[in-house]
């Protein structure tokens, strides 16, 4: 096979238009439509979006959980909606509506909240789904494009609007811009309620353990800083000679330089503070005590603060090595940027 030549295929024709061109033409069209609904949407959201958040809010301050339910495109949206609430700590499950009627449905309780969607209102397994969740105490949000006409608006607690004006299909047929609706009213119920909730990044973190941001967010200063035999401490007054002995054999770039009787932190030496003083003293570096060399004042932290915190300030002050103190000003370890990448917080 010959390789292909930029531009070769500008002249075939597909279905009776240009290849590329109208390809990216429709492609922009139907992102379009779809934000164009998005907007609409936005602009009509009202008191049924905030009770709905205060009835999610309440459910989950009780204890309670969150239950979606929707059949087709509206499932699978749901479906993304409900791991966006359990990914922001908002306990929520997904209802089988066709296996809820045989048994599934006991997974509902007094004071849960069940979402149901349905564009039309109209889906027969949502309707279905209505009495049991009424005998069961539960509350329910509706989802549909005729929030003032449909069965299932007219039997909900709170109806929710997602009508589109046209679908992005070029039929106007195929579920887009209200699916995308659907999904765009689930993120913002999902993030309001996050807020209302007071929910904060250490509580982000703990439901994403696996990836760089949990690490970064649960991980704490103290869990990763250089102590014992791999923290490298001098006094002021010794010679920069030993204070490269103490850094090698700590393997270490950065030396803390503390008071000896007290611990307290005085200054800090670096690999680069050496280099500084070598080249413009070769002969006479080595013999030069820390105290000449030192950097005095260096930027700290206490090992309770979160790695995130030392990434922040090692950018910010663009260094390579943070003193960790403790009460009275003692060192108590240190952070090597090498530290942060072995640990895949950066």
């Amino acid at each position: 096979m010959g390789r292909v030549i930029a531009g070769a295929l500008a002249p075939r024709r597909i279905g009776g238009y240009p290849h590329r061109m109208d390809f990216i033409a429709k492609g922009r069209s139907v992102i379009e439509a779809e934000a164009a609904e998005l907007h609409r949407l936005s602009a009509r959201l009202g008191d049924s979006f905030a009770a709905a958040v205060a009835a999610l809010r309440e459910a989950l301050d009780n204890g309670r959980k969150i239950a979606i339910a929707g059949v087709g495109k509206s499932g699978n949206i749901g479906h993304k909606i409900a791991a966006t609430f359990n990914s922001t700590g908002a306990t929520s499950v997904v209802l089988n509506a066709q296996n809820a009627l045989h048994g599934d449905i006991g997974i509902i309780g007094a004071g849960d909240v069940a979402i149901l969607m349905s564009y039309s209102g109209e889906t027969q397994e949502m309707l279905d789904l209505l009495p049991a969740l009424r005998r069961l105490g539960a509350k329910v949000i509706a989802m549909t494009g005729r929030p003032a006409d449909s069965t299932l608006a007219a039997n909900a607690d709170i109806a929710l609007d997602v009508a589109v004006e046209r679908e992005a299909c070029p039929l106007n047929l195929a579920p887009t811009s209200s699916s995308t609706a659907m999904l765009a009213l689930g993120d913002a119920l999902a993030m309001v309620l996050l807020e209302a909730r007071g929910f904060r990044e250490e509580d982000f973190a703990k439901f994403h353990p696996g990836g760089s941001l949990g690490r970064a967010l649960l991980t704490k200063v103290a869990d990763i800083m250089r102590t014992g035999d791999h923290l490298a401490q001098a006094a002021a007054d010794e010679r920069i000679a030993a204070v490269l002995e103490r850094m090698t054999a700590a393997r270490a770039g950065a030396c803390v330089i503390a008071d000896p009787a007290t611990g307290r932190m005085e200054g800090i030496f670096t690999h680069g503070d050496f280099v500084r003083a070598f080249q413009a003293d070769p002969a006479g570096v080595a013999e030069t005590p820390a105290s000449a060399l030192m950097t005095r004042n260096p930027i700290t932290i206490s090992a309770d603060k979160l790695a995130a915190e030392a990434l922040r300030l090692l950018e910010e002050f663009r260094i390579d090595d943070l003193v960790v103190v403790g009460e009275n000003g003692v060192a108590v370890g240190l952070i090597d940027t090498q530290d942060l990448s072995r640990m895949k917080i950066v």
